[in-house]
């Protein structure tokens, strides 16, 4: 039986006194895409926040690859896990600069071509490398935020309402990017949407969290 990509035992997360995450058990398979939906204010970001330890959980409540997650190195778990926000939060310069930033940051500076190959995969042209970003669409920045993500090769992403402020066309743009990363890379995808009724065409199933907790 195939271990799964992300598993939760138990989840339970406390802040400022008040409960946020109680008891949640979900587990992911390898490529799965799978939407994490239900009310504002219900959880969602947190347990993302959870999953690649922005927020630390409990020890032996969230394990990746079978692996307990605290006992994990953070950075090569965030290499594992990658997370793509509701704004990309680019810094000012151009899109290489942005896309190779964390490479940068561990003395390993990714070449021209690595740059083109990430844009391609976050369906952009390789002359958008040059390109300031503040000439850039919103769609086209959250392509770059996630070409960022890509960037440490990771086995899953955490998406976290990535086309919520985008139009339609800019919305299906990044729904058929991440199909084909999927497909082409394995990808196992976590996403959190206030657009589900978008999403039937790309997802294997859906988890709804309410109040803190799984919902079904």
């Amino acid at each position: 039986m195939e271990t799964p990509r992300l598993q939760t035992h138990n989840l339970s997360l406390v802040r400022n006194g008040r409960p946020v995450l109680h008891d949640v058990n979900i587990t992911i398979q390898p490529a799965e895409i799978v939407c994490l939906i239900g009310p504002s204010g219900g959880g969602k970001s947190s347990l993302l926040r959870c999953l690649n330890r922005l927020t630390e959980p409990p020890p032996n409540t969230v394990f990746i690859n079978g692996k307990e997650m605290t006992t994990m190195d953070v950075i090569a778990l965030r290499q594992q896990v990658g997370m793509v926000f509701q704004s990309p939060a680019l810094f000012s310069g151009n899109v290489a600069d942005n896309v190779g930033y964390g490479a940068m940051l561990r003395k390993r500076p990714l070449s021209p071509a690595a740059i083109i190959d990430l844009l391609k995969m976050a369906d952009l042209p390789a002359d958008y490398a040059h390109r300031p970003i503040t000439e850039l669409s919103g769609g086209e920045a959250q392509r770059v935020g996630l070409a960022r993500a890509l960037a440490n090769k990771p086995q899953t992403l955490l998406l976290d309402e990535p086309t919520s402020a985008l139009d339609p066309d800019s919305r299906l743009h990044i729904r058929q990017t991440i199909s084909k990363l999927r497909r082409e890379l394995g990808l196992t995808i976590l996403w959190v949407t206030h657009h589900i009724d978008e999403m039937h065409e790309i997802i294997d199933r859906v988890i709804v969290l309410e109040n803190g907790q799984v919902n079904g």
